[in-house]
């Protein structure tokens, strides 16, 4: 080969290398644009749900000057408890906000600045009073909750710039309320009612107590049929299941469940086990039963996959020294693959946490305001409460449902890194 034939192909080499290596470079940055696109969207939907849940965790008050005598209360002298506990303390707070503001004389203003305060007001003021009962004969200022449309105006949701027509505080009651607030008669707390109240309809009264519990509850159960079935199957078919054309076909069953629609689960939960066995409705019991199957699939794929890991070397060396088959799975090959087998398990957990299309299926979409005390009382779970609240077309739910959401998704980080914290112990022993 001539010199400059030789020149030739180096030539065409280093092209060739110039154009691989500038393709290289062109996909690297594509993979980044990629990368940044999607932090990009998610920082977006994280923001929009913060700052649209954030107001929820605050709820304004009303000091109200309440007049606590006891005709106005319908108390007789020397009032027994329970007396105490039936009197009249609706009357009380709506003679009181009269004797604030007297220009409100028509049925009409009356009706506004009663809205001024929840219709959960009279509760709390029953409860004080029963904490104290030496309020009863004088007037106090007393702090009550405010409305939820109040406090839209109160955290600057609603501004007058806004058309009276289209929004619900009206002009007169937003006099009212920058009175109030010019007098120092109104205070912004920590929203408490959100953690200990269940549902209500009205969204300053309401609250995902009994949707913490129905899902804590769910998850019990899920988890109690779940992990262990799932582990079972998945060391059963990858450790002492004959290779045939059954084990086959289960395998194939088992992957091609984990694909199935959620819904489809819900409708087996509904004409299996409310209508064939008629376990109660809206009972995380049955909730849990449906979303255990529908972990099932995961587990049992992920728990195989952690199983495969384990290298042969582990199981030849526990059998030469004279361990059993079921001696060498149980004390040398589970605690080897129990990392990867609680990731999975964990992983499916987090995912039946946030499903609502099976439980809507069994009926836990139902109004719950009990707390639940067991597995087979009536109960919500966190997304089917997300779901009720962003279908109510009042303001105050919208905050509330992104506050929920916010709630939901730091239980599923809570949950991951509750995993991976796990992993990496295990991993260390």
């Amino acid at each position: 080969m001539s010199k400059q034939t030789s020149n030739k192909a180096t030539a065409a080499i280093r092209a060739s290398l110039k154009k691989r290596y500038a393709r290289e470079r062109r996909f690297q940055w594509y993979g980044r644009l990629a990368v940044l696109t999607g932090f990009v969207f998610l920082f977006i939907l994280l923001a929009d749900i913060v700052g649209k849940g954030w107001p929820a965790f605050t709820q304004h008050y009303i000091e109200v000057s309440v007049n606590l005598d006891p005709e106005v209360l319908g108390l007789p002298p020397n009032a027994t408890r329970e007396q105490m506990f039936t009197a009249d303390y609706l009357g009380a707070i709506k003679s009181s906000l009269r004797a604030m503001f007297p220009e409100a004389t028509g049925r009409k203003d009356k009706q506004q600045l009663y809205r001024l305060v929840s219709i959960g007001a009279e509760y709390d003021l029953r409860d004080r009073v029963l904490k104290e009962p030496q309020l009863i004969g004088h007037t106090s200022d007393i702090w009550l909750r405010a409305h939820a449309e109040a406090g839209s105006y109160l955290k600057g949701q609603v501004t007058a710039e806004t058309a009276e027509a289209d929004r619900r505080v009206k002009d007169q009651q937003m006099g009212w309320l920058d009175r109030l607030r010019a007098d120092g008669r109104t205070e912004s707390r920590f929203n408490t009612t959100f953690f200990t109240q269940g549902d209500s309809r009205e969204p300053e009264m309401a609250g995902i107590r009994v949707a913490l519990y129905g899902s804590f509850f769910t998850l019990l159960v899920t988890f109690a049929i779940a992990f262990p079935i799932g582990v079972a199957a998945a060391v059963y078919l990858e450790e002492f299941a004959p290779r045939n054309r059954l084990t086959d076909l289960i395998e194939i069953n088992i992957n091609n469940l984990a694909a199935v629609p959620s819904i489809v689960f819900g409708l087996l939960g509904l004409a299996v086990f409310i209508n064939f066995f008629e376990l109660p409705r809206s009972a995380p019991v049955v909730g849990g039963i449906v979303l255990s199957l529908m972990t099932l699939p995961t587990i049992i794929i992920t728990s195989r996959a952690a199983i495969q890991a384990v290298s042969p070397s582990i199981r030849q060396a526990a059998l030469g020294v004279g361990a059993s088959k079921l001696q060498t799975v149980v004390h040398h090959v589970l605690p080897v693959a129990m990392p990867g087998i609680l990731t999975g398990s964990i992983i499916g957990m987090a995912q039946a946490l946030g499903e609502s299309a099976p439980l809507l299926m069994i009926g836990m979409v139902a109004f719950i305001m009990d707390v639940p005390a067991g597995v087979t009382d009536p109960a919500t779970v966190l997304p089917v409460q997300i779901y009720l609240w962003a279908d109510s077309p009042e303001r105050g739910f919208t905050e509330k449902t992104s506050a929920a959401i916010m709630v939901l998704m730091g239980f599923l980080i809570l949950m991951n890194a509750l995993a991976v914290y796990l992993r990496k112990r295990f991993e260390m022993k």
